[in-house]
């Protein structure tokens, strides 16, 4: 017989969501089943309203003033690389963070786009004193993974933001893993480029992402990732130059996005504080109770995403041991991050990662703690 299920794969994406999630989704189906944009009847014309609210509260959540400066995507990854094929050209140079995901890593390379990883501590966290002697005539943008996906460090936006400002540079941050649970203004912050996902920490489902454009991007300088029917100016073969419609190409997925704004409004009527001082609780107690265990190997940041990795035993047959016996859901590998790894010293078996939720409960990391120590403590006696 299985163990309770305790579900610490949030990193991956959040789980469960808020009853409010799918609840509207539903309603998005039965009420808003027309296509915004595409017609004047009640159905489209609830759908668009709906799609409206959703890129209105999205503004609203991330400080920026025009809801139509928010572009919905599918994912965040779909999100990076409209900006960085629509925003660099060849030969330009680019800064990435020693943390950085293949999201960034494989469009970049693809592309031929030149690069240099900021140097950084033994955390992966960027050396703000290094940044200005690796900029180069030809460095036009620096992106930053804001929350670590395999340890939770979290990186200074705010201050590369400002050095990116005095260089006439621009700011890319991929907020995968941060946003939700780490307030982010795109004004304050000095982001220019602010890319997110809806299934993590904002509680969404999946499917849903999108980017929010700084008031210093030029959008009529940012080449489509995707063209198409936009329901507008439909005589013409040339995108739109305006948005959202110039990065919105064929219908939305409005039943998803339905979901990401009732988890929005969820985090708005917890309390975002609320909620990330529940789970920097719940991750001081998992980092306390792991750190000074014999043979553990501790990799973790400030977030909510702790990873680490037992003396010998295999990941996977932790991650085995860990769901078979006790119940507990994680992820293990590379969390296709292999320079996040190479920066750790991780590389190339990885580490095992739990990310918790609002949802994780106290006797979850005390079920956790004790099943990895006893892995720990079983290992040793094999030696």
């Amino acid at each position: 017989m299985m163990p309770e299920m305790i579900y610490l794969d949030n990193a991956a994406t959040s789980w469960p969501k808020p009853d409010c999630v799918s609840e509207a989704m539903t309603d998005a189906i039965r009420r808003c089943g027309g296509n915004p944009g595409r017609g004047g009847h009640r159905l489209a014309l609830a759908a668009g309203e709906l799609l409206y609210e959703v890129r209105e509260r999205t503004a609203e959540f991330f400080g920026a003033d025009d809801p139509f400066r928010v572009s919905f995507t599918s994912n965040i990854t779909m999100a990076v690389n409209l900006v960085l094929n629509g925003f660099l050209n060849p030969g330009d140079h680019v800064l990435v963070s020693p943390m950085e995901h293949n999201a960034v890593m494989r469009p970049l390379t693809a592309m031929g786009i030149s690069y240099d990883i900021l140097p950084g501590d033994r955390n992966g966290k960027v050396l703000l004193s290094e940044i200005q002697r690796k900029i180069r005539e030809n460095t036009r943008l620096i992106i930053i993974c804001h929350e670590s996906n395999v340890s939770g460090i979290v990186q200074p936006i705010r201050k590369i933001g400002q050095i990116a400002r005095e260089n006439n540079i621009f700011l890319l941050t991929d907020c995968a893993q941060s946003a939700g649970h780490i307030p982010i203004h795109i004004n304050t912050d000095n982001i220019d480029f602010l890319c997110f996902t809806g299934h993590k920490g904002l509680f969404g489902p999946t499917g849903t992402g999108g980017v929010v454009f700084g008031d210093r991007v030029d959008i009529g300088r940012i080449r489509p990732l995707v063209r198409g029917g936009t329901g507008s100016l439909s005589e013409s073969f040339d995108q739109p130059d305006f948005l959202p419609d110039r990065f919105e190409s064929g219908t939305q997925n409005i039943c998803g996005l339905a979901g990401l704004n009732a988890g929005l409004k969820w985090i708005e009527d917890q309390g975002q504080e609320k909620l990330t001082q529940r789970c920097r609780m719940l991750m001081d107690q998992l980092r306390s109770g792991l750190e000074l265990v014999p043979g553990i190997h501790l990799y973790s940041g400030e977030g909510q995403v702790l990873s680490i990795t037992i003396d010998g035993l295999d990941n996977g047959t932790a991650a085995a041991e860990l769901e078979e016996r006790w119940g507990i859901m994680t992820r293990i590998g590379l969390h296709c991050a292999p320079l996040a790894h190479k920066t750790l010293g991780t590389f190339p078996n990885g580490t095992i990662r739990f990310a918790v939720s609002p949802f994780t409960t106290q006797k979850d990391i005390e079920i956790c703690t004790e099943g990895c120590k006893t892995l720990a403590e079983e290992s040793w006696k094999k030696k």
